[in-house]
């Protein structure tokens, strides 16, 4: 048997389903990854799909991916173009006899999959696995037709009734033998990667993080053992200033540089040697809802990205440019509002607090339509996700799981959160 595996957003070798069973399977394992450049052009709103910080962070992610991966004896293919080009030829000119990929539920990535699937002969085996949740699927104790419509049953359902599993090991070596090769990179890949991993990092940024594996265990250690960061974590997660007011492991479990799994195996290791208490729990509280958006897109599919969302309802359609461009270069009349809007233009971060207040501010109080704002999150964003980008977006908004559909009085905000205006200053003053 000869596996390729296909990496899309499992950018990483320890707790990969799909690796693991390659490995376990087959004689002879390689792995690929596709790029295509037009995920950098810019669109209609003069916005590319992926920004410059998200697309810097994933050339560090897949730097080394190609390490870890060459560490393991596994050649690493990159790609340059639309999958459905380059993959289907590069698979026609190999013998492989299976092909392993991620299990994905959205219509761009379906079609994207189906489109190299689809050409393939019967000589190829395609197996599929999900690789996104800390509660995989199957561990549901009901049918995703039942999902609850709003969080708390949810968690508690969950904490009641179900085991987190225990995080895959990374494969072993692959026999020296079968090595025949590191594998094939585009020399258009090697340029991008040059031009995107050159441009500078804000020194006001909230995350100075780089992006890959290594690089996520280590901001995993440091912020549980190194710092002990987690032990305060829902005192500090309001906080918008520094690295360790919050986890910060989001970037990486996007791109899938590190698991949800692997975090929770780690949060509980800290609990039973260091403390166990209100923020240790805080953690696994926000990987619940992680795992909550991600199976309210599994469930709705492509209605999260109407405009009514999931509950089909009518809510503010404003399209103004003028009003668009004012909101994300940060002029608008509200200086909260535009000290977040800033930070996230300059450095692709924002926190969890200035995400809800600017989305608020956005929908709610301008009246514009939610999905122009998620649109433009999606290309900003390091941390990007879609079923957290867009099921955020519709809680905010009032089309979603929110069921008090609240407005954020950002005035108020700005007194609770930035009393002395210290998170103002530090992003309307020119550096």
């Amino acid at each position: 048997m000869k596996a390729l595996v296909w990496f899309t957003d499992n950018l990483r070798v320890a707790d990969h389903p799909l690796l693991s069973m390659a490995c376990r399977d087959s004689e002879r394992v390689e792995a690929v990854y596709c790029f295509d450049p037009k995920s950098l052009e810019e669109d209609v709103l003069q916005q590319p799909k992926m920004g410059p910080y998200r697309a810097k962070f994933l050339m560090e992610t897949l730097a080394e991916l190609q390490e870890q991966l060459h560490n393991l004896h596994i050649p690493f293919h990159i790609l340059v173009g639309p999958a459905k080009q380059v993959l289907t030829r590069f698979i026609r000119q190999r013998n492989d006899t299976h092909l392993y990929v991620q299990k994905v539920w959205h219509s761009e990535e379906t079609r994207q999959v189906q489109s190299v699937l689809s050409p393939l002969d019967s000589s190829v085996t395609v197996l599929r696995a999900y690789d996104q949740f800390l509660i995989d699927p199957d561990q549901l104790p009901y049918a995703l037709d039942r999902l609850p419509k709003v969080f708390t049953p949810f968690r508690k359902d969950i904490e009641h009734q179900v085991m987190v599993r225990e995080p895959l090991a990374i494969p072993e070596k692959r026999p020296l033998d079968h090595f025949v090769h590191t594998g094939y990179v585009d020399p258009q890949f090697t340029s991008i990667d040059k031009t995107l991993r050159s441009k500078a990092t804000d020194k006001r940024t909230a995350f100075p993080f780089k992006g890959g594996e290594t690089q996520a265990l280590k901001r995993l250690h440091d912020y549980f053992w190194g710092t002990d960061a987690v032990a305060t974590y829902k005192e500090t997660r309001n906080e918008m200033i520094g690295s360790n007011y919050s986890t910060k492991f989001s970037a990486w479990l996007a791109n899938g540089s590190i698991s949800p799994k692997t975090i929770y195996a780690a949060l509980k290791q800290y609990e039973s040697e260091c403390i166990a208490n209100q923020s240790t729990y805080w953690v696994f509280f926000e990987l619940l809802w992680r795992d909550f958006f991600k199976y309210i897109g599994l469930k709705h599919q492509n209605k999260i990205f109407a405009h009514g969302g999931i509950l089909n309802k009518t809510f503010a359609q404003g399209r103004d440019p003028e009003v668009f461009n004012k909101w994300i270069t940060g002029q608008t009349p509200d200086q909260f509002v535009n000290a977040h809007m800033i930070e996230l233009a300059k450095t692709g971060w924002m926190s969890n607090r200035g995400r809800q207040n600017v989305a608020s501010y956005w929908a709610k109080t301008l009246g514009q339509d939610w999905r122009s704002g998620a649109a433009y999150f999606e290309s900003a964003l390091i941390d990007y996700d879609v079923d957290a980008n867009w099921g955020n977006w519709m809680y905010t908004s009032g089309v979603g799981n929110d069921p008090r559909d609240r407005v954020f009085n950002t005035s108020r905000q700005a007194d609770m959160y930035d009393p002395d205006g210290a998170f103002r200053q530090l992003w309307l003053t020119d550096q």
